[in-house]
């Protein structure tokens, strides 16, 4: 199983809930568990097939530059992070 981790501005799309255990082999798949459980909310971590600007993805602790297309594995964590900004 992979947990995925919800961020706290939506997880009122979650009912409140911070993580689920879902089965699933890429990035892509993970969100589609979720929006089983949880419709809608991949279109607030997905847009034009990609995700959305402004976030990015971590598996267990790396940040990932392939998006929906990583790979993940047995006991993974995913967390969506929101891009950081400054100057």
């Amino acid at each position: 199983m992979i947990t995925v981790f919800i961020p706290p501005q939506f997880r009122v799309f979650a009912n409140g809930t911070e993580s689920v255990d879902v089965e699933a082999g890429s990035v892509r798949q993970a969100i589609e568990r979720l929006d089983e459980q949880f419709p809608g909310i991949a279109g607030r971590l997905c847009q034009d097939d990609e995700l959305r600007p402004g976030l990015s993805v971590s598996i267990s602790g790396r940040v990932s530059g392939l998006g929906l297309f990583q790979k993940v594995a047995t006991n993974d964590e995913i967390h969506f992070l929101p891009a950081i900004g400054g100057g």
